[in-house]
């Protein structure tokens, strides 16, 4: 049996071989970070979920929350900040390491985390009777535990100690109290370098010995530390902190250390350090010389000022070997010299095959390679496959003509695989990414673009003979197409592996519903371009793909069974008990003034650059796998280059489409009287109510809620009948324009620009929903007409009101976009088209309604229960099947199939 550490927040995290090293986020802790300190002593809570989003969105795959201050109520503040973030789903989803030297501390936080975390830290420092005891308790409540080499004599120093206290501690908890050997994570402790004085210059080495030591003898165990207590001596001094960092992890790391609490926004590059400051920092690491903390001093002083080693840019590598000029345009993305760069290359080659073959796919190797160590992110890497293209496409009119001639073959890839976004939606940014990355690495890509129904899938691929298939989807019906595919290719045969990709779906989804439907061959989840090519390059690989498909499969069961067991352990209430619970807004004394008008109107005043103002560009750098918050990002020490140099392309694109008008704006809003009935809102003709236009359908919450938490619906936000209110909806789109573009910069060979522009519809897209709200409250609706947020403030939505969407989480039905675009003639008005799939076309376009009350809010109705779907049904005229077909993927019962029901 493969044991890996496994941990949850709302989403599984596995420790597995394919993970080097664990960042445990450090600024959540109030004895590391005065800022974090100032914000709990302050209660100012919502400040602080905002360093813990930092932290997730800045790489932490786990955050460690430590409340241990003087001042502070410890046990309190535990429990509050940890049942807020239980509320923030982007922080929730990763585990959370609940760090305190007070056991009363840890218990409260385990008594309040959702999902499987970790306990930091039990020690025997109060001798092995009490550590039993937190062992036990530990294991009782399902956590990983942090162990300190900390016994009844103190903390350990010296590798010896270290060693003699981890083995100690292991026998105790696998052999005695029965502990998983994979939950059990050491922290050998890391002493402060360069102290001056002589006794911790050993400190460094003593750690990396022990950590090799642990992951040698005590099986499945891991190695954790504080990375920060290594260089306190430089405080104040953060380029040479972040350098001792670096490298004392670079050969901590090696050694087996696969977890560390660090501030995961702020790590230097290895081999990007100053080479004399990495020398230094190496000196004092591993204590390799008697001067290497004076030497270290004298180095600091260089660095006192966060200077750094400039680059210069200059043309000095033109003069360097075609071999290296190719490889050199390749990494750094420069198509400036590459077509008379490869024509010099194919003059000297024997074939022009051979320039394809050698310093060509040499040079991708590169990017490859430094993309998979997380050295290259993946603007860089798209824009070499733009060099890569451009070269080929230089080569093509000879290899042709030698074809012609010769009747020769062209160069064999490294296999086939065939990509579509499935049946009914029309995204495909990811896919693209994905494609273009596979290519990098000689794949042949076979893409069939969007909306492709399964037969044609199906046919390709048996045409083509791929070798895997890939399939991509955006929007929640397109988990069901995925699953339909799988089951068509069980039913007709097929064994080839199937990779699913895209935004809603997830490995949980993938091993529970579509997986168990292709039993020849797998299904395999990848999350994101960054592992494409090792799923792929595992999969094609004969020595290693059975061993990699039966891993796959061990993980899969255990990835149902712990779906089912919390699926089990959700309570969910009937639904007359979720509505009885409903949100209780007093709404006796509730006044909205009236829309400036009710129907429907066309928005035609739209202007490039205003829109551009309304851009969040957090979402835009998530495109390309870049994570963290705009603008902090673009000072990032790891992605802060590719970052930058992805933001200034992006700047000169949306230069060239406001100033060529590349977009076409349009958009439609609608105002109508409404009233909630139950957990539908009806729609009125007119203020007198007395004829209704429509109904807007709405689900509601049936999870058990703590005392004192509704279970929202909608509606709980529109006033009922006897009281005037008003509910809107809207279409807006970029235009088709964005269409036609990429695909003029796709067959240029300009894969970067074909995808940055449809990354750039996508924000103008959600920069007009931004926009428009504002301007409904500010005007159309007016309700908050002294409203002043400027454009850049609007990101963190601190105005009144709300503007749901169809399909999305509060309400995930996408058939009520039929009711919405029948309402506001969208079609007609905008060019919008729904697909069969419910997916708007073209893609990037944004719909919704417009609810005003001052305490709407945002919520996820998530799984729902069969006498809530029937009554939906029934209120929607709906037959169960398809409302189940619909809500499926927020289903908590498995539906009894159409054949059985007619059977009975």
């Amino acid at each position: 049996m493969t044991r890996y550490l496994r941990l949850s927040g709302l989403e599984p995290f596995v420790l597995t071989p394919d993970i080097p090293f664990v960042n445990v986020g450090e600024r959540t802790n109030v004895t590391g970070s005065a800022k974090f300190r100032k914000l709990i002593t302050n209660r100012d809570y919502a400040a602080a979920l905002d360093v813990a989003r930092d932290q997730v969105e800045n790489g932490a795959q786990i955050i460690d929350v430590n409340m241990d201050e003087g001042l502070i109520d410890s046990k309190q503040a535990m429990i509050e900040f940890l049942n807020l973030i239980a509320s923030e789903p982007d922080i929730a989803r990763v585990p959370i390491m609940i760090d305190s030297s007070k056991w009363e501390v840890i218990e409260a936080g385990l008594q309040c985390v959702q999902g499987k975390s970790v306990v930091n830290s039990i020690s025997m420092k109060e001798g092995e009777e009490e550590f039993r005891h937190h062992a036990r308790l530990c294991l009782a409540y399902g956590a990983a535990v942090v162990v300190m080499a900390f016994d009844e004599e103190g903390q350990a120093d010296t590798a010896a100690r270290k060693i003699e206290i981890c083995a100690r501690a292991y026998r105790i908890l696998v052999e005695e109290v029965g502990f998983p050997p994979e939950d059990i994570i050491f922290d050998p402790n890391i002493f402060a370098v360069a102290t001056g004085i002589e006794e911790h210059n050993n400190y460094g080495v003593d750690f990396i010995e022990a950590t090799r030591w642990i992951r040698q003898n005590l099986p499945h165990a891991h190695v954790s530390g504080g990375v920060s207590n290594l260089s306190f001596s430089f405080r104040g001094n953060e380029t040479v902190r972040e350098a001792m960092h670096a490298v004392f992890l670079y050969h901590a790391i090696q050694a087996g250390m696969d977890m560390g609490i660090v501030n995961a926004g702020q790590l230097a590059v290895y081999d990007q350090i100053d080479p004399d400051l990495r020398t230094a920092c190496e000196d004092v690491v591993l204590n390799r010389r008697e001067d290497a903390t004076e030497r270290m001093l004298d180095m600091a002083e260089r660095f006192r000022d966060g200077a750094r080693e400039e680059k210069v840019r200059d043309l000095a590598w033109r003069e360097w070997s075609i071999e290296k000029r190719l490889e050199h345009a390749l990494v750094n993305g420069i198509t400036e010299f590459i077509d008379a760069d490869t024509e010099e290359a194919r003059l000297q080659a024997e074939r022009p095959l051979h320039v394809i073959e050698g310093p060509l796919m040499a040079g991708m190797n590169v990017v490859g390679d430094l993309f998979g160590s997380g050295k290259m992110f993946l603007p860089q890497v798209v824009k070499s496959a733009r060099v890569m293209k451009q070269a080929v496409a230089v080569l093509l009119p000879y290899m042709e003509e030698e074809k012609r001639l010769s009747g020769g073959d062209g160069r064999e890839a490294a296999g086939k695989v065939l990509m579509a976004t499935v049946k009914g939606d029309v995204h495909d940014i990811g896919k693209n990414i994905v494609g273009v990355v596979l290519a990098c690495n000689n794949y042949e890509i076979i893409d069939l673009g969007v909306m492709v129904p399964p037969q044609k899938i199906l046919e390709v691929a048996k045409a083509e003979n791929v070798d895997i298939i890939g399939l991509s989807g955006l929007i929640t019906p397109s988990l069901d197409e995925m699953v339909h595919l799988a089951g068509e290719l069980e039913r007709e045969g097929y064994d080839i592996p199937l990779l699913i990709g895209g935004a809603t779906t997830s490995k949980v989804h993938t091993a529970v519903k579509i997986a168990p439907r292709y039993t020849k061959n797998q299904a395999i989840h990848v999350l994101d371009a960054s592992r494409a090519v090792g799923v792929v390059s595992k999969l094609l690989n004969p020595e290693s793909r059975d061993g990699y498909m039966e891993g796959i499969r061990e993980e899969y069961v255990s990835v149902i069974e712990r779906h089912e067991r919390s699926e089990r352990a959700k309570e969910r209430v009937p639904l007359a008990a979720a509505r009885a619970n409903a949100m209780k807004i007093d709404f006796s004394d509730y006044t909205v003034p009236a829309p400036t008008f009710t129907g429907t109107r066309v928005i035609e005043d739209w202007d490039l650059a205003e829109i551009a103002k309304y851009i969040d560009w957090t979402p835009f750098f998530r495109t390309w796998e870049l994570k963290g918050v705009y603008p902090k990002i673009l000072e990032d020490e790891r992605q802060g280059e590719a970052a930058r140099a992805l933001f200034a392309d992006a700047q000169a694109m949306l230069k060239q489409i406001i100033d060529e008008k590349w977009f076409g704006p349009r958009a439609v809003a609608g105002f109508w009287p409404a009233n909630a009935h139950g957990d539908d809102i009806h729609l009125f003709t007119s203020e007198d109510r007395d004829t209704q236009l429509a109904t807007l359908h709405t689900l509601r919450q049936q999870h058990a809620k703590r005392p004192g938490r509704p279970n929202l619906a909608l509606s709980d936000f529109v006033a009922p009948v006897g009281t005037p209110d008003y509910v809107g909806g809207f279409v807006v789109t970029a235009g088709p324009q964005e269409v036609e573009i990429a695909k003029r910069f796709e067959e240029a060979n300009d894969s970067y620009s074909s995808i940055l522009v449809k990354a750039l519809a996508d924000r103008f897209a959600e920069a007009m929903a931004e926009m428009l709200h504002q301007r409904v409250r500010r005007e159309l609706w007016a309700y908050a007409p002294d409203e002043g947020f400027a454009p850049d403030e609007l990101v963190g939505e601190p105005y009144r009101g709300i503007r749901p969407a169809p399909g999305y989480p509060a309400q995930p039905d996408h058939t009520e976009k039929l009711t919405l675009f029948s309402l506001l003639d969208a079609e007609a008005n905008t060019g919008v088209e729904l697909t069969q799939s419910m997916a708007m076309w073209p893609g990037s376009s944004v719909s919704g309604l417009y609810i005003g009350h001052t305490e709407a809010y945002y919520f996820g109705v998530a799984k729902v229960e069969r006498d809530q779907v029937a009554d939906y049904a029934a209120r929607k005229g709906m037959e169960m099947e398809e409302a189940e077909r619909w809500l499926a993927p927020i289903l908590n019962y498995t539906p009894t199939p159409v054949a059985a029901v007619a059977a009975e």
